[in-house]
């Protein structure tokens, strides 16, 4: 191999082995401006999209030590990579709606650590809340208990005291009323 093809494939698998996904794309009949837009969107959200030649795909992926990608690696291929903080979801929501927007865009296969991803788990991930919202899902779950255990506590010392105060309520009728002095 050339050492210009043995750099890039270097820089490849650099770029796959250090992001937390993968995902691979065909972006047959996207335009520059396409690209463009999509590159755009992905940035939001830590993500870069970069076309990569098939074969020097496959190269990376067995550099990083990722399973084959058997018969995705055909056609007009795009390399979607993320930074440490990025998340799949996100990243994912972005090439649905993308792809819904365009309809061009078709994701490939996807890795997400050494798993493979096929194109309708990738979408069950687009379907996912981001990691901030399941966050205070988790919160508000965690919160619900203590607050019903706080009323459930709460509520025998109430109704001691209602007891309590209906008690005094009675005997205080059933004694008589003092004269009045005259």
């Amino acid at each position: 191999m050339r050492p210009e093809k043995s750099q890039m494939v270097e820089e490849l698998s650099r770029q796959v082995g250090g992001s937390p996904y993968v995902l691979l794309t065909d972006y047959t009949g996207l335009t520059v401006q396409h690209f463009s837009e999509l590159r755009k969107r992905l940035a939001g959200a830590a993500a870069e999209c970069h076309v990569v030649k098939n074969s020097l795909m496959q190269r990376a992926l067995e550099a990083a030590k990722l399973p084959k990608a058997n018969g995705s690696l055909t056609g007009m291929t795009a390399l979607v990579v993320g930074k440490t903080q990025s998340e799949i979801t996100a990243v994912a929501k972005i090439l649905k709606q993308f792809a819904k927007d365009t309809e061009r865009l078709k994701v490939k296969l996807g890795y997400m650590g050494a798993e493979v991803l096929q194109p309708a788990q990738i979408a069950v991930l687009a379907d996912l809340p981001s990691r901030d919202v399941l966050r205070a899902q988790l919160i508000g779950l965690l919160q619900t208990p203590a607050t019903r255990l706080a009323v459930v506590l709460a509520a025998p010392a109430g109704q001691v005291a209602r007891v309590l105060k209906a008690r005094a309520d009675k005997l205080g009728e059933a004694q008589p009323a003092p004269a009045a002095a005259a």
